[in-house]
């Protein structure tokens, strides 16, 4: 009776090993898989996140491209300014040549024209 009872205890020992084995495969796998379906749920996160960053990034690429036409445009228009007004600095120049009433021999040329002697 002792030989069957250690046989008895020996295949209980065996198919209590058997099944912890199987139920920390049977665990490991469903770990496995929920790891699997966060790491796909993550990524899904990250890629939002991706078209997110992307449209943030083209938008103020955008803006800068908008600021800097605006400067551009800025800057063409003191320009233009600028030379309209050495045009204008020119033709008073050439006015005040041509005026025999104007006497432009003297030292203040590019003084304001207001300032200007006239010969009487």
């Amino acid at each position: 009776m002792d030989t069957a009872l250690i046989i008895v205890i020996v295949v209980a020992v065996l198919v209590a090993c058997i099944l912890a084995a199987l139920a920390f495969r049977r665990r490991n796998a469903t770990r496995q898989e929920e790891a699997r379906h966060e790491a796909s749920q993550t990524r899904d996160i990250a890629d939002v996140a991706a078209v997110d960053s992307d449209l943030l990034i083209a938008e103020a690429d955008e803006r800068a491209a908008r600021a800097e036409r605006e400067r551009l445009a800025a800057e063409k228009q003191r320009l233009d300014a600028e030379q309209a007004k050495r045009e204008v600095s020119d033709m008073r120049a050439r006015a005040d040549e041509m005026d025999p009433d104007v006497d432009t021999t003297s030292a203040d040329v590019d003084a304001d024209p207001s300032e200007r002697t006239t010969n009487p």
